[in-house]
């Protein structure tokens, strides 16, 4: 058994905040929380805090990587290396709308990379192609579909990771929503212009979340809700949501926030290959990307994902959000978790769970990650 032990700074439990502890761990998880009996060894925290490890359910690419370009192991542990030093611990590798053979490769990548090993991996994320062209972001409306028998083939192999699928509910059989739910995808509206009937048929046939609530998908207005207003309604959805200052207005973060449970709420980055690596332009399917002034744009000055990290989620969300510390760490940690079914095994500091955990500094900088008890980033 191994002890951590911090000082001069708060530990985020669900029991709430210690001034102060040691973390036991044994085998990758947690053994015991406890109050420090000695402060030998102990890691100062100078005022900073310890919380659960990051969890991010769409991340595109980073290190220079983009999942659509490299959909291998390599790939893989490439993104996972440059968002492990901003505190991500468990991640989806996250396709954007390709073609089923590179769908394909990316479900296989996602396998071998959790048989491999790879720090964080806990499965992937297919983005599209089962998408609504009228809500299309920057995803190419050439390679959009239907889920067909092709597509739903792809989804019905039984896979080592989570597989969570992003699709507009309008451009799927309802039927063919419900028997993906029970073979365990977990599946998300997004890039969709579905009224609020056809949002909650979808939800009511197995899909249990939002993808990037708000962007890319139909308003909430008063006499027409929307797939917003159908998220916001039903308390058991999960929302994904974007805390960069460009994606979606801070005000509007807050005011959902308000009307919906806190540990439904995911940060997510939607992280593209520029994070962690210092470029101005990237390719996506052909398009040119910008990076300026802390996002990405096409040439057209379409949103193409984001140049933000988890510990600058985690950060926007108590500085711009007006939350707590502990509050934006239900988002970061504990509402993934949730989502993909692993809060029996991740999401909080509790004994029993993995020893996945993020140090920040006083101002909610990076300042070390660890997975399964070893420090990696």
């Amino acid at each position: 058994m191994t002890g951590f032990r911090f000082v001069n700074g708060r530990v985020v439990t669900p029991a709430g905040m210690l001034d102060g502890a040691e973390i036991a761990v044994e085998g990758g998880r947690i053994a015991a929380i406890r109050p420090l009996t000695t402060t030998e060894g102990a890691i100062d925290l100078q005022g900073g805090w310890i919380v659960p490890g990051f969890i991010d359910t769409q991340v595109n690419g980073g290190g220079g990587v983009l999942f659509n370009d490299e959909p291998t192991v390599e790939g893989i542990a490439a993104i996972g290396r440059a968002h492990a030093r901003f505190g991500t611990t468990g991640f989806l590798p996250t396709l954007i709308s390709d073609v089923p053979s590179v769908i394909a490769r990316a479900l296989d990548a996602a396998d071998a990379a959790i048989e491999a090993g790879v720090p964080g991996c806990l499965g992937v994320h297919i983005e599209g192609p089962i998408i609504n062209v009228s809500r299309k972001g920057i995803h190419d409306p050439a390679k959009f579909r239907r889920l067909d028998p092709e597509m739903l083939a792809l989804f019905e192999k039984p896979r080592r990771g989570k597989v969570m699928l992003t699709l507009a509910p309008e451009m799927a059989a309802v039927e063919d929503i419900a028997h993906l739910h029970k073979l365990g995808v977990i599946m998300s509206i997004g890039h969709s212009d579905a009224d609020y009937d056809t949002a909650v048929a979808g939800f009511q046939a197995g899909m249990s979340a939002v993808t990037h609530l708000f962007n890319a998908m139909s308003p909430l207005q008063h006499r027409a809700p929307g797939v917003v207003g159908a998220a916001l309604d039903d308390q058991s959805i999960y929302c994904g949501i974007i805390v960069d200052g460009f994606h979606v207005h801070d005000a509007a973060l807050r005011v959902a926030i308000r009307s919906h449970a806190l540990d439904h709420f995911m940060l997510v980055t939607d992280a593209m290959s520029c994070v962690g690596v210092d470029v101005t332009e990237f390719d996506l399917h052909g398009r040119r990307i910008l990076v300026r002034d802390g996002r990405c744009v096409g040439e057209d000055g379409t949103l193409a994902g984001s140049a933000i990290d988890m510990t600058a989620a985690f950060r926007n969300s108590v500085n711009r959000l007006r939350l707590s510390p502990a509050d934006a760490s239900v988002m970061a940690s504990a509402g993934p978790a949730g989502f993909l079914g692993l809060s029996a095994e991740r999401g909080a500091l509790a004994p029993g769970l993995v020893a996945d955990w993020v140090q920040l500094t006083h101002d909610l900088q990076p300042a070390g990650t660890w997975i399964a008890g070893t420090r990696i980033a």
